[in-house]
């Protein structure tokens, strides 16, 4: 189980804390350490669209007009804590975000 995020991102930690004490095995991949490959990106671009961007962070709000309506991979590339966190990927699934269906999903339970 692949979970891509960033390490200093509570969600991020509380989605591997989780994961981890309901038996699986998460190995983080840092996006800002170890940038997206771009089939990884792609993937994810296409999978998830336009809410692959987190638009509600510090990031999106210093971009400009312009750059907020480039293609959503392009900036994620050029600006990975645009992305929002976390894309967990396992046995051919994958989720974006740790909300109450991601959860579930994983953990087995509607946490």
């Amino acid at each position: 189980m692949k979970v891509y995020g960033i390490k200093s991102c509570d969600t991020v930690r509380r989605a591997l804390r989780e994961l981890t004490a309901a038996g699986h095995a998460p190995e983080l991949v840092d996006v800002r350490e170890t940038p997206l490959q771009a089939a990884d990106l792609a993937r994810f671009a296409e999978t998830f669209g336009e809410a692959l961007v987190n638009r509600r962070s510090t990031t999106w709000r210093g971009l400009d007009e312009a750059a907020r309506a480039g293609d959503p991979a392009a900036l994620i590339a050029a600006h990975p804590t645009l992305m929002k966190r976390p894309v967990i990927e396992a046995d051919g699934s994958i989720t974006l975000g740790w909300d109450k269906e991601t959860r579930a999903k994983w953990l087995g339970n509607p946490a």
